[in-house]
């Protein structure tokens, strides 16, 4: 049914690979999900902390971005 849909083999992939792929993506996005706020935060910088834009705020846009 999905390769008569999507036409995946004549792309040269597989099911499998395409599940996967979207998997990786799904991970990826998730751990930018935490990584990008604490980077803008300044995080671990002594002289720099609390500078940054707050966590909560930063996290939430990055959402909003990645959605």
């Amino acid at each position: 049914m999905l390769e008569s849909f999507f036409g995946i083999k004549k792309s040269g992939s597989s099911v499998g690979k395409e599940v996967l792929a979207g998997f990786t993506t799904f991970m990826v996005m998730a751990y930018i999900i935490f990584v990008n706020p604490a980077i803008l935060s300044f995080a671990g910088i002594k002289d720099l902390q609390g500078l940054g834009p707050g966590f909560a705020p930063t996290m939430a846009v990055t959402c909003l971005v990645r959605a």
